[in-house]
């Protein structure tokens, strides 16, 4: 039976996850601070209009008292009708009050999640592939929704509530005091039997918030995986709906479970505050009522001591709350925080120049400048650790110490050394996962080597920056992605701003202009997801299109003619000869047809080059190569290709 028929019980106990252990780190509070320093205006105006409501809040009931005492009571009709008019005046100030209070608190809410979201972001980008590799991209989504949309409440809500609610206090003492201090007192001795349970139900409801958070990210994550066309077309291939369903279940249910517990623990302190009021208010009444009928207190002051009183308990009623929400707020803010703080493997060093222009610049056709040569020299390599490059809390909760380490981590490359001549055709070849990845993954600055220097024109790839290193070499993978928008889109990623004339020449140039041309929408046609509109070998040319359009003088191609059919791969391959011409070329190769055009053949062993030559070469020293030749290449050798020039770019309409 499947893993999956049974379900995680929907069932979580305090203190089972780790996230319910885990604490707001020191400091959060004083790291929130300079996001709000660009909006310090707004705040001041958020605060001046916040202390006139509470002003207003405070006065109301005074000018009640008034109405009563000094109008209605001597009935004293001008006197009634003048504070009545006045009372109505505040109200509208209230408004108004409350009116730019809202519009403050959005524009500094609004834009403090702006600043995170885009330097997360930004941040997010800067990380090494192996990152992406570990973490699942529906938790690091929620990361930058969810957490940041809570993290908005830190800086506007309750900074704006927690002054309102204080000065709200102070002054609703005060005034109490002033009218009574029987009843002030009286009052006021219920409420430490509130302030009791405030700071235990505060630590639970953060670690609740922190695991329905952690939750959600398991669900969000699952979507993301299910609801993309590759693991879309893997379930229903594989047919099993009924362990999907339940598999989601399984994750909703806890969502769910942290939901209610969540709402039910937020919800205790306004209960015990609508207790404590109905209590408190009952009290009032019957000692401020004995009070007024001994004399010792007008009538008009028991009617105003009742409304501060509904004053006075609102403040405490929201500053339970408030504390409820703060936690909420830093738990967002703390998350955030993690992903911030985890610093890029790969940066530019300081002082840090572009590549020559002599190396890589654009002559006036538009075609490659004098391209410069790669060269290892002595390198090393093994993959970063995951505690060097990704959050456990990002990942499914599975590895072991001894992976998150890198304890048992292996070099992938050992002490390897080789010149790949500037403007020509460099061939990797070699057995499955004997690192040839790797290798052309270094040229680009996707990892950094261990030990040994990789150069590019005779330069540490680590002192030149990485816009230009960029800019100089161009990448095709196997795998070529493409985004879900229109190809003129996708092409024009690799030069923004393009002419129609230089996306069309590109399109020709990698044979697929006709099938283009005979869409619909022409390049105005939306691809899909990962392009999956468009046949493989489509996808092939329109990345070898956006390659010849970025024109770079370095191209790395990751076996990018593999698992196509003979005519796209023929094809590709009279592409490939416009996209290589000139340029210094490290391909992966699986084709014999690219290994014979090769100027030199690397093959990669156990992450050491130990053969290198020509194809005739490397036939007559009967090593490795020529085991793999008659493996893997003889076979193709017999295979009659169609003719490159009568292939027609046209394999399949953008819409099968």
């Amino acid at each position: 039976m499947s893993v999956l028929t049974r379900p995680t019980p929907i069932r979580i106990r305090p203190g089972d996850e780790s996230a319910e252990r885990q604490r707001v780190r020191p400091g959060t509070v004083r790291r929130i601070l300079p996001y709000a320093r660009p909006y310090r205006w707004q705040i001041a105006l958020l605060l001046t209009v916040t202390v006139i409501d509470a002003c207003i809040a405070v006065g109301s009931p005074l000018i009640l008292k008034l109405i009563i005492d000094q109008g209605i009571i001597p009935k004293n009709f001008d006197r009634v009708v003048w504070l009545s008019l006045g009372l109505a005046g505040l109200a509208l100030v209230n408004a108004g009050a409350i009116f730019v209070q809202t519009w403050c608190s959005s524009r500094v809410g609004e834009g403090v999640v702006f600043d995170l979201r885009t330097k997360v972001f930004t941040h997010v980008q800067q990380q090494p592939v192996a990152f992406f590799t570990r973490t699942q991209t529906g938790k690091l989504i929620s990361r930058l929704n969810s957490d940041i949309a809570g993290a908005r409440q830190a800086v506007t809500t309750i900074l704006a509530q927690a002054v309102s609610t204080i000065l709200t206090l102070i002054l609703v003492l005060a005034a109490m005091l002033y009218l009574s201090w029987q009843i002030t007192v009286a009052a006021l001795v219920m409420i430490p039997v509130f302030l009791i349970p405030v700071r235990l139900l505060a630590r639970r409801i953060q670690r609740l918030s922190r695991s329905m958070m952690e939750q959600d990210g398991e669900m969000s994550a699952l979507m993301t995986e299910r609801f993309n066309v590759s693991g879309a077309m893997l379930a229903k291939l594989y047919g099993r709906p009924q362990d999907e369903k339940e598999l989601f279940a399984s994750k909703a249910g806890k969502v769910r479970t942290l939901a209610i517990r969540l709402a039910v623990w937020g919800r205790l302190l306004p209960i015990i505050v609508t207790v404590l009021t109905t209590f408190t208010t009952a009290l009032v009444y019957g000692l401020g009522g004995a009070l007024t009928i001994d004399g010792a207190i007008e009538f008009g002051t028991l009617v105003a001591m009742v409304a501060l009183l509904m004053r006075l308990y609102g403040p405490v009623n929201e500053l339970s709350s408030m504390q409820a929400t703060a936690t909420i707020a830093l738990v967002s803010f703390d998350r955030v925080f993690e992903i911030l703080d985890l610093k890029p493997l790969i940066t530019e060093r300081p002082g840090a120049k572009a590549l020559p222009a002599g190396a890589g610049a654009e002559n006036g056709n538009g075609s490659a400048a004098a391209a410069p040569d790669v060269a290892f020299e002595a390198v090393s390599f093994r993959y970063p650790s995951a505690d060097e490059v990704s959050l456990l809390s990002l990942e499914l909760h599975t590895s072991s110490k001894a992976d998150r380490s890198g304890a048992n981590a292996q070099d992938v490359l050992h002490e390897l050394s080789f010149h790949a001549p500037a403007g020509k055709l460099t061939a990797l070849v070699g057995p499955s996962g004997a690192g040839k990845t790797t290798i052309t993954q270094l040229v680009p600055r996707m990892y950094d080597t261990t030990s040994g220097t990789v150069r590019i024109g005779g330069h540490d790839v680590r002192d030149l920056s990485l816009a230009s290193l960029r800019e100089s070499v161009g990448v095709v993978t196997q795998e070529s992605h493409l985004f879900h928008d229109t190809l003129r889109v996708n092409l024009s990623y690799a030069r923004p701003g393009a002419a129609e004339e230089e996306l069309i020449e590109a399109c020709k140039a990698a044979l697929i202009w006709d099938t283009v041309s005979a869409l619909p929408e022409g390049l105005d046609t939306v691809v899909g997801e990962r392009g999956y509109r468009l046949s493989g070998g489509e996808k092939q040319r329109i990345a070898l299109a956006r390659l010849l359009l970025k024109a770079p003088p370095i191209v790395v191609l990751d076996e990018a003619t593999a698992h196509l059919d003979s005519e796209s791969e023929a094809a590709i391959q009279q592409a490939l000869r416009t996209a290589l011409a000139g340029r210094t070329s490290l391909v992966i190769a699986h084709r014999l047809s690219t290994i014979r055009e090769a100027d030199q053949i690397l093959v990669v062993d156990s992450g050491r080059i130990c053969e290198c030559g020509t194809h005739e070469e490397l036939l007559a020293a009967g090593g490795l190569y020529a085991d793999l030749y008659h493996t893997q290449f003889s076979q193709q050798a017999t295979d009659r290709l169609p003719d490159p020039s009568t292939v027609t770019a046209g394999a399949s309409p953008a819409g099968a």
